[in-house]
């Protein structure tokens, strides 16, 4: 019988451990798919930023063909739209980097995180081992010795209860006058 509460417990505690390890994936699903959007995001950003940069860059260069005194008007402009276009994209270079680490450092926090609930379980499912074994050793010994006792009564009552042996017939030493 202790061998299928040790089992049960067991279980318990397997599906236990199952649920973190569920909860874990769970949470670092969630992780993912918002870095993902993220990143969906950034994306459109960039290529929305190419749409409106691409034709004023286009246009900047028929301007340049026409007239060169023009582009010498519209290059100082063109200049600059360039710089914080390059400006824009080194923040969104940093901007990802920074996203990436930041990503990396909570992907290290949920590892670390997991690692420390795999200790604990750990730690628990041992204490309720040797809980189980320290119950089951509590429990054992006195229902041992009340089945000693009972099983003393239940010889003494059963001996008592038998019919006493009746006297023996005495043996008189056969003589002469004995006939057989």
């Amino acid at each position: 019988m202790p061998n299928l509460d040790n089992q049960s417990i067991l279980l318990v505690f397997v599906a236990i451990t199952s649920l973190a390890m569920l909860m874990q994936a769970i949470i670092l699903l969630a992780i993912y798919l918002s870095m993902r959007k993220a990143s969906t995001s950034i994306r459109e950003q960039i290529d929305e930023i190419r749409s409106t940069v691409m034709p004023v860059v286009e246009s900047s260069r028929d301007l340049c063909a026409r007239a060169s005194d023009l582009f010498q008007k519209v290059s100082p402009k063109v200049e600059s739209a360039a710089s914080d276009l390059a400006e824009m994209a080194h923040g969104l270079r940093a901007q990802t980097n920074e996203i990436q680490v930041s990503t990396l450092e909570v992907l290290e926090r949920v590892r670390r995180q997991s690692s420390r609930i795999d200790h604990m379980f750990s730690g628990l499912l041992d204490a309720v081992d040797r809980t189980g074994s320290f119950v089951a050793e509590v429990v054992s010994k006195p229902v041992r010795q009340f089945s000693g006792i009972l099983a003393s009564i239940k010889a003494v009552i059963e001996t008592l209860g038998k019919p006493a042996p009746g006297a023996r017939p005495t043996r008189t030493p056969v003589g002469k006058d004995t006939f057989v």
